[in-house]
């Protein structure tokens, strides 16, 4: 609720250093916050429920941060939606998943997923970036890496459908490959010393997880012209300012991914992962697409060679790592060196 408050205090002004300073001390209490408030949901709502809970709430107000962006910024901001979905697409599938991977095979041995459920949702992941942000490269009905107006209602209309599908594979008709193992085929037991909170209690979380989201995100636009200024003086790529906004709305599935995996329970933390990249495409591509109906600029999602070529080797490594259903230190630092390699070719392109 301080977030929030802040939120409305400074929206819209020019922050002198000192304000910044206190928005992002709060910034950061904020993303403490939702992940507390998204694991008391999670615990009431049970697993994968919890994760989709957290992914969703995060992407929707992700969603609403990257319009409002695209209304506000003019021809500037005709590759926002493409650069933030690209950037979340490779923070959640290597970073997240590769964190996660690391700290549970550390910790435990090996890393133990269901691979039919991961595999499922890497799947759609892939499907969706190459029908969203690989083929307007390729497409010649208009001029420049964009979709026409019938391309791009197909890949919203498709986005929605895959996340749709998924969505009920995981909830409904096959749930049991969505939720925590602790070797092969076994089913991890629930944890008695913890009792599920009320239900007035996990409303009160869900709420308080709104208000703690919006503040997130919120005050991050809010930094964000300090943030610009410093990436402007630096001499880097205006996609950088992208990518920091990315990880810091990121930060709350990362925490609950980290916590997840040192309680054995790596699945929850590739449901986050993977469920998060999933939902900021299949919802960022079909709300800029109804955006696109009222905005003049030109809208451009197709990627650049470089980034193509990142995205096929995560996807490839990605499978290799989904596989087998269990993976080793190995595997969650191969992730995390193409992360790492994302972010030096973002600053030195």
């Amino acid at each position: 609720m301080v977030a929030v408050l802040l939120l409305v205090l400074t929206w819209g002004r020019d922050l002198p250093g000192g304000i910044v300073a206190l928005v992002t001390l709060v910034l950061a209490a904020s993303v403490l916050a939702a992940v507390h408030h998204a694991e008391v949901v999670a615990h009431r709502v049970g697993e994968p429920f919890g994760s989709l809970v957290l992914a969703v709430a995060v992407t929707v107000i992700e969603v609403a941060l990257i319009v409002t962006l695209m209304i506000d910024g003019g021809d500037q901001s005709a590759t926002l939606a493409r650069d933030t979905v690209f950037a979340a697409v490779m923070i959640t599938v290597n970073g997240i998943l590769g964190i996660s991977l690391l700290v549970g095979s550390l910790r435990h041995g090996t890393a133990v997923f269901n691979s039919e459920g991961t595999g499922a949702a890497l799947a759609t992941v892939a499907t969706l970036a190459t029908l969203s942000l690989v083929l307007p490269t390729f497409t010649t009905s208009k001029p420049g890496p964009e979709f026409s107006t019938v391309q791009l209602t197909f890949a919203a209309v498709s986005s929605l459908v895959l996340y749709g599908l998924f969505v009920a594979t995981q909830t409904v008709r096959h749930r049991d490959y969505f939720l925590p193992v602790v070797r092969q085929g076994e089913t991890a037991k629930p944890e008695e010393h913890a009792p599920a909170p009320s239900t007035r209690t996990a409303m009160i979380s869900l709420g308080l997880l709104g208000l703690a989201l919006i503040g997130v995100v919120g005050l991050a636009k809010g930094v964000s012209p300090t943030i610009e200024s410093g990436v402007e003086a630096a001499g880097l790529g205006h996609s950088v300012v992208g990518v920091i906004i990315a990880l810091l709305v990121l930060l709350p599935e990362t925490i609950a991914a980290v916590r997840a995996a040192r309680r054995n329970q790596v699945q929850t933390s590739m449901n986050l992962a993977l469920g998060s990249a999933m939902a900021s495409i299949g919802l960022t591509i079909p709300a800029v697409a109804l955006a696109s109906l009222w905005l003049t600029g030109p809208l451009v999602l197709g990627l650049g060679n470089t980034h193509m070529v990142l995205l096929a080797l995560t996807m490839v490594v990605g499978a290799l790592t989904v596989v087998p259903g269990r993976a080793t230190p190995l595997q969650g630092g191969v992730h995390l060196v193409l992360l790492a390699a994302y972010l030096e070719l973002a600053i030195n392109p």
